[in-house]
């Protein structure tokens, strides 16, 4: 039988030259164990 696994995350992902408030949301797919990082071109305030 053939197990297949499929993980999806969304994260904060703060630049080392970070001066403002916002902060931009990345994206995390893995599939079977394999990962791939994108980000989806938006920002969000850490306090939320």
């Amino acid at each position: 039988m053939l197990d297949k696994s499929f993980g999806l995350l969304f994260y904060l992902k703060k630049p080392k030259n970070q001066v403002n408030e916002e902060i931009p949301v990345y994206m995390r797919i893995t599939i079977d164990g394999i990962s791939k990082e994108v980000s989806i071109k938006r920002t969000c305030a850490p306090s939320r």
